[in-house]
């Protein structure tokens, strides 16, 4: 009788959604620092599949890094592809992103966000994974009118679908970590923004509305509120998570500036820096499943993995906008 061995590679880290935009950063950043990272995406069309595969193509550069096409929804294969690989961390960054998209099509962000996690944190359990970190959102605190946003607030209600599927992966976890002892940590991100961003994020939109002499339409009068956070700083904070030692089996942090910021700082700063103005359509809606105000309380997150935040919006803008001429004007 033979016996098909199979080699197992050692792999230091696992990220899910490596194409992504935090998922990128994050590679590039383990990558530079010499781990070894397995990467898989399934590289879907939410936006442009171009955007994906230049973030792909640059860390494909980069030795120590294997990429697998997976879509996570399929248990089977993803199970039978990671069977190869010895991995200690996983880094779960891949979803179905956006509020709105949610509210339009609740079937795929519950598919995309649902299915998934519970497969990867599956295959966590049965890896004997040693930490499980994932991407979970300040939307989960919904409308709350208690500021700063508090890890220890439990009276929150996600006001999306998105949100309830961030809340619900949260639930997961901790599931996971009683029943299984796996260790969890939930980083709920705050409106993260720079270079290789989302298009469809607004930050990206309005800049390139304003390249192509477009008019945005601004909701609430211009009275939303953004704890806007800069990639870096995001990318420093997972990265403290990674290195951090946690008493606890679970933890949930916020990952955040600390300082929200008002949507009208944010366009004037993008006029500022791109040296042109805007054509706005002010209206006093709020789409569906929005917040007006994010915010927040970042001491858990300074105290546990000593992170705190160092780029302001000014700074931060500045940044993105020298990079968008850089790759996105002709």
């Amino acid at each position: 009788v033979t016996f098909k061995v199979t080699k197992i590679q050692k792999m230091n880290i696992l990220v899910t959604g490596c194409a992504g935009f935090i998922g990128f950063h994050l590679t590039k950043k383990l990558l530079l620092g010499n781990k070894k990272v397995l990467g898989i995406d399934c590289i879907n069309d939410y936006y442009s599949k171009s955007k994906k595969y230049q973030r792909l193509n640059i860390i494909k550069k980069t030795k120590n890094f294997k990429f697998l096409k997976i879509d996570l929804n399929d248990y089977k294969k993803t199970y039978e592809q990671l069977k190869k690989y010895k991995i200690d961390k996983v880094i779960h960054l891949a979803a179905q992103p956006g509020v709105r998209i949610s509210i339009k099509n609740p079937h795929n962000t519950l598919n995309q966000n649902l299915v998934s996690f519970l497969n990867i944190i599956e295959i966590c359990r049965l890896k004997k994974v040693k930490k499980f970190i994932y991407a979970s959102s300040s939307s989960i605190y919904g409308d709350s009118k208690i500021y700063p946003f508090n890890e220890k607030d439990f009276q929150n209600v996600p006001v999306s679908v998105y949100g309830a599927t961030k809340l619900s992966n949260e639930i997961i976890a901790e599931s996971y970590a009683r029943n299984f002892k796996l260790k969890c940590v939930g980083l709920r991100f705050f409106t993260v923004y720079g270079p290789y961003g989302r298009p469809d994020m607004v930050y990206y939109s309005f800049l390139d509305n304003l390249k192509a002499k477009k008019s945005i339409t601004v909701f609430n009068n211009g009275n939303m509120m953004r704890d806007f956070t800069y990639i870096d700083d995001v990318i420093d904070g997972i990265v403290s998570v990674i290195k951090t030692k946690f008493k606890n089996k679970n933890e949930i942090l916020n990952i955040g500036k600390g300082k929200p910021d008002k949507l009208m700082d944010l366009i004037n700063l993008l006029e500022k820096n791109y040296i042109q103005k805007f054509k706005i359509k002010f209206t006093k809606t709020v789409p569906l499943g929005d917040i007006k105000k994010t915010y927040a309380n970042t001491s858990k997150a300074q105290k546990l993995i000593n992170w705190k935040p160092k780029v302001n919006l000014d700074e931060g803008i500045k940044r993105f906008v020298n990079w968008y001429k850089l790759n996105n004007d002709e």
